[in-house]
């Protein structure tokens, strides 16, 4: 009987990290299914959802070097998905303009149930990060994202500057993006996060 050796994230990464190619092969083996799952839950399209996994893996070696999971590898290979899959909405948005923006959350939540986990370990993550902000800048990010009221009301409503409310809102999204590190862009981190 042989004894498959239990590869950690922290050591799978740390050996990324010293450029060991092995180390992105185990990885590859050991989520590329839920990441191409998490990707065809939302795009439907096997040769697209292939494609957006191994472009997640190539950024990934790409990245070794500079690399900091914050959360779970796991975690940080579902968003850099989800990320890709965004991305390609984005690109193709007069073939597909509303496919991403209508059902979004929904595919979401009518997904499999390790992308739902994931999912939400994403969004509890993420809470935490906003629990976490100087005060006036979580009031003003959560008055936006969560309230949905536009930089004019809060500021009305705060008695402060439509720049200021700008400011925090800004402040609080780069903190989110650095937070995750993940290379994600402020469209769709505004996107997912309200």
């Amino acid at each position: 009987m042989t004894l498959v050796k239990e590869h950690t994230d922290i050591d799978l990464v740390k050996r990324l990290q010293e450029n060991e190619e092995e180390a992105l092969t185990i990885i590859y083996n050991k989520y590329w299914e839920v990441m191409y799952l998490a990707a065809y839950n939302l795009v439907k399209d096997r040769s697209v959802c292939e494609d957006i996994v191994q472009e997640v893996f190539i950024s990934l070696w790409q990245r070794r070097e500079k690399i900091q999971i914050k959360v779970s590898l796991k975690s940080y290979l579902y968003t850099s998905t989800v990320y890709k899959v965004y991305d390609h909405f984005n690109k193709n948005k007069k073939m597909i303009k509303d496919e991403l923006f209508d059902g979004f959350e929904n595919k979401i939540e009518n997904s499999n149930p390790e992308t739902k986990l994931m999912h939400q370990e994403l969004i509890s993550y993420l809470d935490t990060i906003v629990d976490s902000l100087p005060d006036k800048c979580k009031e003003v990010y959560k008055l936006s994202r969560e309230n949905m009221l536009s930089n004019k009301e809060i500021a009305e409503q705060l008695n402060i500057s439509q720049r200021t409310v700008e400011g925090h809102i800004s402040k609080a999204l780069k903190i989110l993006k650095e937070s995750l590190g993940v290379a994600v862009s402020i469209e769709f981190m505004s996107y997912f996060l309200r």
